[in-house]
């Protein structure tokens, strides 16, 4: 049998075709705008989506016995705001994950309901890229649209229910929304009051790897493939990508290092760091997890090397890097801000230590390392909540560079396995999907059986005490200039 997974990215939409034993047969990929209506903001049509995915499927299958499609699950950027009438029409443009319009509205909820109460309700506080501030300044700014609202999903969610008919979310997607109460995985009716929405407007809250309904059988008819197809309800992302990975189970460590930065943990048990640096979620696997999230990761190299030094040969410049851990540049990461562990959209980027003799190497190499010391932060908060980490997968667009992987490596303390598949978030969907229609009795024996770790980098004693010196000063920067982010910003 065959199974789809469907990565519902900000810029495309990714489509992966794998056979039962985890064989990639085909990858598909259509691009969609996005919209910048103001400074800022961040949109996209869902209608958009679902087309790109039908398009997609049809392509993806076009060569395959149809009939041997069992199921198709998905991955997605969260915390987007997708809006429908009555009659099922969407009410306005989907506001996105990476939107700054909410300002107001998050510090509303962090100062004036309060973090503690957030955390209570949710496990989580407020950020400005949650559903639920998205949700206030609708109500605010659009009390017209505001008042036509029928239902409310993310955005991976609309195509389920495009496909299906199923009104459905799942755990790991629906963390992100601040509407669920994350321990319990069902909607937290306080912050359902504060937001001024009914729980009839938000979906039906499933496992990630539960079968929502099936294909809708003019759907099915219009794409060649059977009405018995399942639709599984997926995961955020992350979640997916940590499924892609194999990070499931109790205690288990995926760094993505793509345009953003990810630390996540997979744990069997619910925990909430106090200081809520890192997200609190439930994941895929039926358990939880916890995330720190940085804003600027690969993204930062790429500024680097393209925006500043006018080149576009990365491994050309990384090749100039000479003696590891006794650089004296250090740079800060945050060139859009930061989430974890800091939540400062007002901290920006920073160069310090140079002198006559920095090079350009020296430059390059502490962008790369500061970026490893950014997830290093999140990772302290891991390891102070008891999470004993030794190794982590490792993915994304950086991860594939052998130096910057050795760096984190030995910054980190880690060993870092790489898997075999890179793709992530539809790889994970489609392994949910098998594990959906039977395939597999669970998300961990299905990863067991279909991720392969095909290469590992130890971390080197001498690197790591060197690293351990200089992460320690790294640290003491942030806290330095914090004042200064507030002013600059005026």
């Amino acid at each position: 049998m065959y199974y789809i997974g469907v990565d519902l990215g900000t810029s495309a939409v990714k489509l992966l075709l794998m056979d039962a034993k985890g064989k990639i047969i085909n990858i598909v990929s259509k691009e969609y705008p996005l919209f910048f209506p103001h400074p800022g903001w961040s949109e996209q049509n869902p209608l958009d989506w679902y087309e790109k995915t039908m398009e997609g499927i049809r392509d993806l299958v076009s060569d395959i016995d149809k009939s041997q499609v069992a199921g198709i699950s998905f991955g997605g950027q969260m915390h987007g705001l997708v809006a429908l009438d009555e009659k099922d029409q969407v009410i306005r443009p989907a506001i996105l994950w990476n939107d700054g319009r909410t300002g107001e509205e998050t510090d509303y909820l962090n100062q004036v309901i309060g973090k503690e109460k957030l955390s209570e309700y949710t496990a989580n506080i407020a950020f400005a890229g949650f559903t639920a501030p998205k949700i206030l300044w609708m109500r605010k700014h659009e009390p017209e649209n505001f008042a036509r609202i029928a239902k409310i999903m993310l955005p991976k969610d609309y195509l389920a229910y495009r496909l299906s008919g199923s009104f459905c979310t799942e755990v790991s997607d629906a963390s992100g929304m601040l509407l669920l109460d994350v321990k319990n995985r069902c909607w937290s009716k306080p912050m359902l009051e504060i937001c001024g929405i009914t729980e009839e407007m938000l979906p039906t809250v499933y496992e990630s790897y539960e079968v929502v309904g099936s294909l809708k059988p003019d759907l099915a008819a219009e794409l060649g493939l059977s009405k018995e197809v399942k639709v599984i309800a997926g995961a955020g992302d992350n979640a997916a990508a940590a499924v892609g990975t194999g990070t499931v189970g109790d205690g288990k460590c995926n760094l993505s290092l793509g345009t953003s930065g990810t630390l996540f943990v997979s744990s069997r048990k619910f925990g909430v760091d106090a200081n809520n640096a890192l997200h609190s979620f439930g994941h895929a696997d039926g358990h939880y997890h916890l995330m720190g999230c940085m804003l600027s990761a690969a993204s930062c190299n790429k500024w680097w090397e393209e925006d500043i030094l006018r080149t576009k040969d990365f491994q050309g410049e990384q090749a100039e890097i000479g003696k590891l851990g006794e650089n004296s540049v250090f740079y800060l990461p945050y060139l859009m801000g930061e989430r974890s562990p800091h939540n400062n959209p007002k901290a920006r980027a920073m160069f310090i230590g140079m002198s006559m003799d920095t090079t350009r190497a020296d430059m390059t190499q502490a962008v790369l390392e500061g970026v490893a010391f950014g997830l290093r932060d999140s990772l302290e908060v891991a390891r102070s909540l008891g999470n004993h980490i030794t190794s982590s997968r490792i993915c994304g667009g950086g991860a594939k560079s052998p130096l910057w992987r050795r760096i984190i490596a030995n910054v980190m303390n880690l060993k870092l396995e790489i898997v075999e598949s890179e793709e992530g978030p539809a790889m994970g969907a489609a392994i949910l999907a098998a594990v959906g229609c039977g395939e597999y009795p669970d998300v961990e024996t299905a990863a067991k059986q279909i991720v392969h770790v095909v290469e590992t980098v130890e971390p080197e004693e001498e690197l790591v005490r060197k690293y351990e010196e200089r992460y320690q000063k790294f640290r003491e920067i942030y806290p330095t200039v914090k004042a200064l982010y507030d002013s600059l910003a005026e």
